[in-house]
């Protein structure tokens, strides 16, 4: 499946029932292959290979709670001290990045308050800032930005 996202090596496995899985190495496991997998896994390596994101300070699938009820965020990025710094949601290539998908990230970022919601379909690749200060606002960007300027933002 070809992606927006530079070539990478990911470990694909066939079980004996015939399943496909690939190797979530921030996870450290095999995980179902999905078309939304595929994704994350492809703009895991993007971050960590071309734009300086550390493997140790990422982590995928974070259960939060919202409004009394358990959701997972795709991906969390943590800035030097642990907190949370970007948030990514991740959808398979032939689901269209609409206002829903932004309105599901800005409901978990209720819960985690971070600087930057990034959105992907492997195709297209969506960032946006959020400033806190006293007039609070957001912006959108044109790429995703390396990872020390995040945690500087």
């Amino acid at each position: 499946m070809h992606l927006n996202l530079p070539k990478t090596n990911l470990q694909l496995h066939t079980d004996s029932f015939g399943n496909r899985t690939v190797f979530d190495r921030l996870r450290k496991k095999y995980v179902a292959l999905t078309p939304e997998e595929w994704v994350r896994q492809n703009f895991v390596e993007y971050l960590i290979n071309n734009k300086g994101f550390p493997a140790g300070l990422m982590a995928n699938e974070i259960a939060i709670t919202l409004n009394g009820t358990r959701r997972r965020c795709d991906t969390v990025i943590m800035d030097h001290f642990g907190k949370p710094t970007a948030i990514i949601e991740y959808k398979a290539p032939h689901v269209a990045i609409t206002q829903t998908v932004f309105d599901q990230i800005v409901r978990y970022n209720m819960v985690l308050c971070v600087k930057c919601l990034i959105v992907s379909n492997g195709k297209q690749h969506y960032c946006c800032l959020i400033d806190y200060s006293d007039k609070p606002s957001y912006r959108f960007i044109p790429e995703v930005p390396d990872y020390e300027t995040i945690c500087h933002l």
